[in-house]
């Protein structure tokens, strides 16, 4: 049985999925709209799109590995659950911060403005880049998938005696470092991103200085929005981090229910929170969220009409 606070954390953590999954539907669904309606993908639709579905896949992942480790621990404890959730994170958690390094990568090459000649260089061949980055996301996964056999390997060989007293922690971090070696490196290449987008629009507002005009003050608005939303993926993805390793931690520790549901909790909140930052960011995103928005509303007054109707006619007919 559960506790009152993990009870708590649990429903919180389910409704983040379901709210991140809903977000991440939404994007998903406006960009293939998008598809549609032009005939044609364009480089931000495709992002917006791979960085929905792996998310979506990230959170499902997520939240029913959690609760398999509450319902069913020994199930977790078998190796088919151990090799096909090991690689079917790597594979969605890679392939999400990939797409999201690549939304950053975006950001900075469409709205920082540099002289620099390998920056421009850079701005030219933008499809270049983003095919460097595909490179480095199977060399990720090229030394994550070697890593999981390892670790398979060792569970098999102390499969009469406990896995978990034979690993020690300091084995576990390294291990799980490697797991993680590519993440690591989008997510400091993303870092690197920020900064410059940070120094663009310092840059940006110092020569507002001496040429204020509306456009200039446009400018300026893309580039806040776009650092915000840099800085949220940093802070989010963090905490996102931070929840797996406490979630990982609690392997050691089958009792304790609470510290895998905070893990689980704090987790989720990367894939869910993120997703509405970007709707609130992209101008298109955000008028068709309102949109729905409206729709709802207008759906919900049309039922109320007609309930009350309805409850009018009831009414009149015992009247008579």
């Amino acid at each position: 049985m559960l506790t009152v606070v993990e009870g708590i954390l649990l429903c919180f953590a389910t409704s983040e999925s379901v709210l991140g999954v809903l977000g991440n539907g939404f994007i998903l669904r406006e960009t293939c709209v998008d598809y549609v309606r032009q005939k044609k993908c364009s480089k931000i639709g495709f992002i917006l799109a791979g960085l929905a579905i792996s998310r979506i896949c990230v959170i499902g992942v997520i939240i029913s590995d959690g609760y398999l480790k509450l319902l069913s621990p020994h199930m977790v404890a078998s190796d088919v659950h151990f090799t096909g959730v090991s690689y079917l994170w790597i594979i969605v958690n890679h392939m999400s911060t990939w797409f999201a390094t690549s939304l950053n990568l975006f950001y900075l090459l469409k709205i920082a403005n540099f002289s620099h000649y390998i920056f421009l260089c850079l701005k030219r061949r933008i499809n270049t880049m983003f095919t460097l980055l595909l490179g480095c996301l199977f060399i990720s996964w090229s030394i994550s998938f070697p890593q999981i056999m390892k670790m398979f390997n060792d569970k098999l060989q102390h499969r009469n005696t406990s896995w978990k007293s034979h690993i020690y922690k300091s084995e576990f971090i390294i291990n799980h470092i490697f797991l993680n070696l590519g993440i690591f490196f989008f997510f400091m290449m993303t870092i690197v991103i920020c900064f410059l987008l940070i120094i663009s629009l310092w840059r940006h507002n110092r020569q507002m200085k001496l040429n204020v005009t509306g456009l200039n003050n446009l400018n300026t608005g893309v580039h806040v929005k776009a650092i915000k939303v840099l800085i949220s993926f940093i802070i989010l993805f963090l905490l996102h981090f931070i929840g797996i390793v406490v979630e990982t931690l609690s392997f050691f520790r089958s009792q304790n229910k609470l510290m895998l549901i905070l893990g689980l909790t704090i987790a989720c909140m990367y894939p869910c929170c993120h997703s509405f930052i970007l709707i609130l960011a992209n101008s298109q995103l955000k008028q068709a969220s309102l949109r729905a928005l409206k729709q709802l509303k207008c759906y919900e007054k049309g039922k109320d009409v007609r309930s009350t109707g309805k409850t009018c006619r009831e009414m009149n007919g015992h009247r008579e």
